[in-house]
């Protein structure tokens, strides 16, 4: 009998409700909004069978990939409405077109985020872009299974845990099912998000639609949007993500799921076929593939993987698994627990949610100047880059290339005389930045 002793033990996964024989599992949402299994001891005769699928319990082994790729898609407007690269697209529109079905994330009609499947590309388009919110399982599984059996090819995409709960649950191999998961930064509290939602738009009907992360400022500054109806009007709200309270809760680590800080799926050891994932720092690896609409990272792990990708469609360059993981962290290691998590989720039913997020993710005073010196930092060598190069900055990303190493050598070389944050040379209230330079 399955039994959570301490809550990081389990990932919420379903699979042990999937597969009890006497449906005597159900899953249950606890104070902090997440889904724990909850077993009617009446019914359950002590199979066992529950225990066996569970992944916290008896975790895959840690694994590398098989190849490492920096992917876009070479469709522009696919690539715009996807999180980074467009790579899934491209996965599951040849599963589409070859009778197969897929499995992905998508809001349910109150805007909570759950696993379900499409047999056409209009329904795979509800599982593209991130949503940062844990997805209920529900049947997934069992759909799948469903699908396998009756011969169809199936694409089941889902977080690392989600991936390896299904494989438990299946319990043996199928040549006709492919699965792909991604680099989990962690999976937030749907109760968080419910009450986020309820404070930030009256009622949850008037919602058209949500992007975690619209791109309409770049992908390295993407935005949070929220588009809404309201007295016959269409309005969007459109926050940049270092702004948005929900998101950083859930950047900063607060609203994660207990079992995130302690990931036994991390390390490829989900048995996924194919892991994507956004490509931090492919503008040191790959800076002509880094155009701010989003560059893909692809683990290929199986041979299944490889042929399943279509080179054809893609742009891609080659790399390694230890030249991406410094990068990357988030591939391999487990967020960090936020020292205020228990104290925010103590207040969380007794406060408003967005001025309680506000409240524990302030800086600190050490963080703060921190940020103040980084930007200072920013604007010198913007300054500097200016001065050098006659304020010309060419387009090419070759010359950025030769002008950053300018840059850097010249910051780290006697070539710079003296800095005065406050020249007072057209006075004091007028006072400028000056930089001698030989």
């Amino acid at each position: 009998m399955i039994s959570i002793q301490n809550k990081k033990d389990c990932c919420g996964c379903s699979a042990c409700a999937s597969i009890c024989p006497k449906q005597c599992i159900t899953m249950v949402e606890d104070k902090e909004g997440f889904l724990y299994p909850s077993v009617d001891e009446d019914v359950c005769v002590n199979c066992g069978v529950c225990e066996k699928v569970c992944n916290e319990m008896m975790p895959y082994d840690k694994r590398e990939p098989k190849q490492v790729l920096a992917a876009i898609n070479k469709n522009e407007q696919v690539r715009l409405k996807s999180s980074s690269g467009g790579i899934f697209y491209l996965l599951a529109e040849k599963i589409i077109s070859e009778g197969g079905v897929v499995f992905g994330a998508r809001f349910d009609e109150t805007w909570q985020v759950l696993i379900d499947y499409a047999d056409d590309m209009r329904g795979v388009e509800t599982f593209m872009g991130s949503k940062y919110v844990q997805a209920r399982v529900a049947n997934a599984y069992k759909d799948v299974k469903r699908f396998l059996i009756e011969g169809r090819k199936v694409l089941f995409t889902g977080t690392p845990c989600q991936v390896a709960g299904l494989h438990k649950f299946l319990r043996k191999p199928y040549e006709n099912l492919l699965t792909v998961d991604f680099i989990c930064h962690g999976t937030p509290s749907p109760k968080v998000w419910r009450m986020y939602l309820d404070e930030t738009i009256k009622t949850a009907q008037s919602i058209s639609h949500i992007e975690f992360r619209n791109k309409k400022r770049g992908w390295k500054n993407f935005c949070f949007r929220l588009t809404y109806n309201e007295e016959d009007k269409t309005l969007s709200l459109l926050s940049p993500f270092q702004h948005n309270p929900y998101m950083k809760a859930f950047l900063q680590d607060i609203i994660l799921r207990p079992s995130c800080y302690d990931c036994k799926a991390k390390g490829c050891s989900s048995q996924s076929d194919i892991t994507i994932a956004d490509f931090w720092g492919v503008n040191t690896l790959f800076p002509n593939m880094d155009d701010d609409k989003g560059t893909g990272l692809v683990f290929i792990n199986t041979d299944k993987g490889q042929t399943a990708l279509d080179f054809a469609q893609m742009n891609v360059a080659e790399t390694t698994y230890e030249c991406i993981k410094p990068l990357n962290p988030a591939c391999y290691r487990s967020p960090k627990v936020h020292p205020k998590r228990e104290d925010f989720f103590a207040r969380l039913d007794h406060e408003n949610v967005i001025e309680l997020i506000k409240d524990l993710t302030r800086p600190t005073i050490r963080q703060s100047i921190r940020m103040i010196l980084s930007r200072c930092k920013s604007a010198l060598i913007r300054i500097v880059r200016n001065l050098i190069g006659g304020g010309k900055i060419s387009s090419s990303n070759e010359q950025k290339n030769i002008e950053r190493e300018t840059v850097l050598q010249t910051l780290q070389h006697p070539q710079i005389m003296s800095i005065n944050f406050r020249c007072k040379r057209h006075g004091w209230k007028t006072y400028n930045m000056e930089i001698r330079i030989k």
